[in-house]
């Protein structure tokens, strides 16, 4: 039950980030007007509070940067395949490398702009949908989370989660802060990283006397 649960949540969302793509992509106006809003207000905000729009940088550029993610999934990766958990090592490795090469290639593909300013406060390369550190973060975090022993207390999960969380929301927070992506973007990236992670973790092996199981 728990499993076709995962699978409805990942196929819903894949559907979701598919027709928000159709809407990016066909220019549907009150989308782009709603993006261009948001951006204008939160840029006018980081260049007015110079000292936050740096602690949002070093958040954005170091914290939750999607090579720093993507080194807490190697770690996960490892640790896994050393303990001979090897199927959820793999499903790890191969959703993050996957899920990496298909936000590249939905970049490119899509080729969307990213917000121009006069006075930018940051900078970023390459297409701007979606946004890639929403999706890596939402990707590696869900997977964390998967990976939770299933004895695990009560607190420890709940604070697991919150920092999951955090960390999701406030990644794709910062992107727009910071003047780099539309609000679609980010939404479309944590779109595909819930699909991506309800793809990698459904139907997933339960190793016995491990203490631990996949949804």
């Amino acid at each position: 039950m728990r499993n076709d649960h995962l699978r409805w949540a990942g196929t819903g969302c894949a559907l979701l980030a598919a027709v928000l793509t159709v809407l990016v992509v066909a220019g549907w106006q009150p989308l782009l007007s709603y993006d261009d809003q948001v951006a204008r207000d939160l840029h006018g905000q980081a260049v007015a509070r110079a000292g936050f729009t740096h602690a949002v940088r070093i958040l954005s550029d170091w914290v939750w940067d999607p090579w720093t993610m993507r080194a807490l999934a190697a770690v996960a990766c490892v640790t896994l395949w050393w303990r001979g958990d090897r199927d959820r090592a793999l499903r790890v490795g191969l959703a993050t490398l996957v899920s990496a090469a298909v936000q590249q290639g939905v970049k490119g593909l899509v080729g969307r702009e990213r917000p121009v300013w006069p006075d930018p406060v940051a900078s970023a390369h390459f297409s701007a949908y979606p946004s890639g550190h929403a999706m890596t973060a939402t990707v590696v975090c869900g997977l964390l989370l998967w990976l939770l022993p299933r004895r695990t207390p009560a607190w420890w999960v709940g604070t697991a989660w919150a920092v999951a969380a955090v960390s999701v929301i406030g990644v794709g927070f910062t992107r727009l802060y910071l003047g780099v992506h539309w609000v679609s973007d980010v939404v479309a990236g944590w779109l595909l990283g819930v699909a991506f992670v309800a793809l990698a973790t459904s139907g997933s092996v339960r190793r016995r006397g491990s203490g631990t199981a996949g949804p």
